[in-house]
């Protein structure tokens, strides 16, 4: 065996380097692997996140990472009418991903916890059925095993590993696929704002947005259940009545594409010696396939968790089934809500589609979510924004649409 750990975390991402780092300030020795060879390369996020899940978080960013900061958002329904939200001062940062992901490897660095860069876990091991470390790949191909009391899962999606420690799995996940592209000369885009459109001829199952920098470039991108994301990016950037007059000079600069999970969690995130976290544990929001500041909620609880286990020296299931309770009892409810509304949503054609953000505008839900508003927990904003009779009627008429589409 190569180099001893408390903890093994896959994946130095967000997920994986929060986990470390809450385990270590505990006193946890940890070891991230990594299979690239810099953090926060390749990135595939928008880089979205709202300014009160950061303070949730307890994290402050440095000025370099932000890129924007961003007051609402404007949504076009298939017929491109439109419905704002504006709120007073600024509620969500547009982030550099690669920034912020070696903010967190930094701070987690100068906790304790050591990366492997270029290091691929290829497989985690056990020894009478619970986990003792993993197998590791490093470049040249030269593999080595590390021993570990507790692996964390922060692979992100597809997840491949723990899927082999029979650990139970969505049964029909609802993935999507992502693109998203840097671009320049971007015209007619108020840098305050987000842009977000829907249409099943642009981006059906899900939408397509234009994500403003302060410096006149932009994140645009979208998702689909159906075809080829790249064709679709191209149609939305080319042909939409009103993404084309903005987006028409503008060139790509970089591109990725990655799939989303929007079916919730999976039924189980944990297992004797193992925790699962972030994309891989589907801690992705089904509405809007954001996942950074859940899944950081998740997996800070995690890393405690793990820490708590291992002081304990009981490792197994049942010791490590408090880390599920835990981030159910924190967003459980939310992401069974934005579950079925990612379903309902799937299921109106485009002229329902219309209707309800025709609604939106003429009862003043913007400013019911202004008052009630929460970018991250969705489920309890809806529970009390439906406490205003207005917002009644366009959930009355969303669910009797989704309930009678074909």
């Amino acid at each position: 065996m190569g180099i001893d750990a408390d903890i093994v975390v896959i994946g130095g991402g967000p997920c994986g380097s929060f986990s470390a780092l809450a385990a270590a300030r505990l006193g946890a020795r940890v070891v991230v692997c990594e299979e690239h060879s810099e953090i926060g390369a390749p990135s595939h996020c928008t880089g979205h996140v709202s300014i009160s899940g950061l303070e949730r978080l307890r994290l402050s960013l440095p000025r370099e990472i932000i890129e924007n900061e961003i007051r609402g958002a404007v949504f076009y329904s298939p017929s491109c009418y439109q419905f704002s939200m504006e709120f007073v001062s600024p509620v969500t940062y547009v982030i550099n991903r690669k920034l912020f992901d070696k903010h967190l490897s930094n701070l987690a660095v100068r906790t304790g916890v050591k990366y492997l860069l270029e290091t691929e876990v290829k497989s985690i091991l056990k020894h009478s059925g619970v986990v003792s470390g993993v197998t590791v790949q490093k470049k040249g191909g030269f593999e080595e095993s590390f021993s570990a009391s507790i692996v964390i899962d922060a692979e992100g999606f597809p997840p491949r590993l723990f899927k082999r420690m029979g650990v139970k799995t969505a049964d029909r996940p609802l993935i999507v696929s992502g693109v998203q592209a840097d671009v320049d000369r971007v015209v007619d885009v108020d840098e305050d704002f987000v842009e977000v459109y829907v249409g099943r001829r642009y981006a059906p199952g899900f939408f397509a947005w234009i994500v403003p920098r302060r410096d006149g470039s932009a994140k645009v991108g979208l998702a689909t259940s159906l075809g080829n994301p790249r064709e679709y990016l191209q149609r939305f950037m080319r042909e939409h009545p009103l993404a084309s007059k903005k987006l028409g000079r503008a060139q790509i600069t970089n591109v990725s594409f990655h799939p989303i999970p929007l079916s919730g969690p999976i039924p189980q995130t944990y297992s004797n010696g193992l925790l699962v976290v972030g994309d891989a544990a589907s801690h992705v929001k089904p509405t809007t396939g954001g996942g950074v500041v859940l899944g950081l909620l998740c997996s800070r609880i995690a890393g405690e968790v793990a820490y708590a286990a291992l002081r304990r020296g009981d490792l197994s299931e049942a010791s490590l089934s408090q880390y599920q309770n835990s981030w159910k009892q924190m967003v459980g409810f939310d992401l069974a809500v934005m579950r079925q509304a990612r379903r309902l949503l799937n299921q109106l054609p485009d002229d329902r589609l219309d209707r309800i953000i025709g609604l939106c505008r003429e009862r003043g839900i913007d400013r019911i979510i202004e008052e009630v508003g929460d970018l991250d927990f969705q489920g309890r904003m809806l529970i009390r924004a439906i406490r205003h009779p207005t917002s009644l009627v366009v959930l009355i008429y969303f669910l009797f649409s989704s309930l009678f589409s074909k």
